[in-house]
């Protein structure tokens, strides 16, 4: 669901940006609140898409030993690296966004732009959301290799492929 909200907002910025662009540069005008939705746009679609991009294997990774791997091998590495990095990192932006995000709710911060979005502290709740959503998944995925290391099948989602249909003549 995240991950098709996500692809929703990338199509939004561009036309939020579109827009921008097309209202400065050929009717010289222009609206702080419209280029600051592009910042809070970007912000969501990274901040809330890093959970899904994990689950569906699209971080970038150095595969010089990995790719040659077993299924084994690489879960073994993989697990190394959820309990190692993944979910230390994912609590410590949490731990450390929270006194951050709480004093900007407890003021209710707002846009420094007059005529800004109101709602800044909102855009820093993603501060938190962001590691929440990847602990979660982050558990999911080191769960996921356990159960390969342990031989076990896992059920993953099937990838279905368009059918290559012809036309008729």
């Amino acid at each position: 669901m995240t991950g098709r909200m996500v692809s929703w907002l990338t199509l939004v910025m561009v036309l939020v940006t579109m827009v921008t662009v097309v209202l400065r540069y050929y009717f010289e005008s222009g609206s702080i609140a419209l280029q600051e939705s592009i910042t809070y746009l970007h912000g969501l679609v990274f901040m809330l898409g890093i959970a899904f991009t994990l689950q569906r294997g699209g971080h970038v990774r150095v595969d010089i030993f990995y790719r040659g791997f077993s299924p084994s091998g690489k879960a073994l590495v993989d697990l190394i690296g959820g309990l190692l990095f993944l979910l230390p990192v994912s609590l410590l932006i949490f731990f450390f966004s929270w006194d951050y995000v709480a004093a900007s709710w407890a003021i209710g911060e707002t846009s420094e732009e007059r005529s800004g979005i109101a709602g800044i502290y909102l855009l820093k709740t993603l501060l938190l959301l962001m590691p929440a959503t990847l602990l979660l998944q982050g558990v999911a995925e080191i769960l996921k290799n356990v159960l390969v290391l342990m031989g076990k099948p896992i059920n993953t989602p099937v990838q279905v492929e368009p059918h290559n249909i012809e036309p008729r003549i």
